[in-house]
């Protein structure tokens, strides 16, 4: 039985940068906001697994099938990494895959801002339908800049074993960011247009998910160290990141 004496240990233990290593020693409220990450990784990495499959047919050439083919397959990978920590904690792998539909998206004119819609807990960017292959290419440039600052974030969190997962999917996403950039350089000089309505489109969308300027929840998941930077600050890395990307690239701002 943990006391309220036992409680207010963890909580300093945590704010002194405590590590948590298994599911026997997570406390409720702690568990609650882990699998309430862990969930949101999982299901927004199966909706941009199941989003960016369908831009694989659109691809210009092999090489450009072959890298949309890898990030689809790894996006997937990444989520059954995930969930296999979400297992030890009594969720059921076998339906989970089964519980949404993935591929599912409003329409391309919706506006759902920032908030959870539907079921599942996927980032409310990853509900809006792609639309043809550099608005695809320019989605992953964009999100796959916000994925590795997400990652690199969710890598500080005090439960050891997603942090050890997440550090070894950060490459990869890394290598997803780079295979974008690759796309949208070639695309620069015979989709110019395209990109610069794509880039209009979804930039909004993805600095959405960084969430709110002040936020009570990042006060509480700091707390458990679950988290560590503000999400003005995370935004604001982004948005230097993507204006480097854009500019090497000869594009300006979104």
């Amino acid at each position: 039985m943990t006391t309220e004496t036992d409680t207010m240990a963890l909580a300093d233990y945590l704010a002194q940068g405590g590590k948590l290593t298994s599911p026997e020693n997570v406390p409720p409220r702690y568990r609650a906001e882990l699998m309430r990450l862990m969930s949101s990784f999982v299901d927004s990495a199966l909706a941009g697994s199941a989003g960016f499959a369908d831009a694989i047919n659109k691809a210009p050439g092999i090489k450009e099938r072959i890298a949309a083919s890898r990030i689809t397959l790894e996006k997937a990978d990444h989520a059954e990494r995930v969930l296999a920590l979400m297992a030890e904690f009594g969720t059921d792998v076998s339906r989970y895959n089964a519980a949404h539909d993935w591929a599912a998206r409003v329409g391309r004119d919706e506006d759902i801002g920032a908030r959870r819609h539907g079921g599942d807990m996927r980032l409310s960017v990853f509900h809006y339908p792609l639309q043809g292959w550099a608005d695809a290419v320019t989605m992953n440039v964009l999100m796959g800049t916000a994925s590795v600052i997400h990652l690199e974030e969710m890598a500080l969190a005090s439960y050891s074993p997603l942090a050890e997962v997440l550090r070894e999917l950060l490459p990869r996403e890394r290598r997803h960011l780079e295979l974008g950039l690759e796309g949208l350089e070639r695309l620069v000089g015979t989709a110019r247009g395209a990109v610069g309505a794509a880039l209009a489109y979804w930039d909004p969308k993805v600095s959405q998910t960084f969430g709110p300027e002040t936020s009570e929840r990042y006060d509480r998941l700091r707390a458990m160290g679950l988290r560590h930077h503000p999400n003005a600050d995370l935004r604001q890395r982004w948005q230097s990141a993507v204006e480097s990307h854009l500019q090497g690239l000869g594009l300006g701002a979104p």
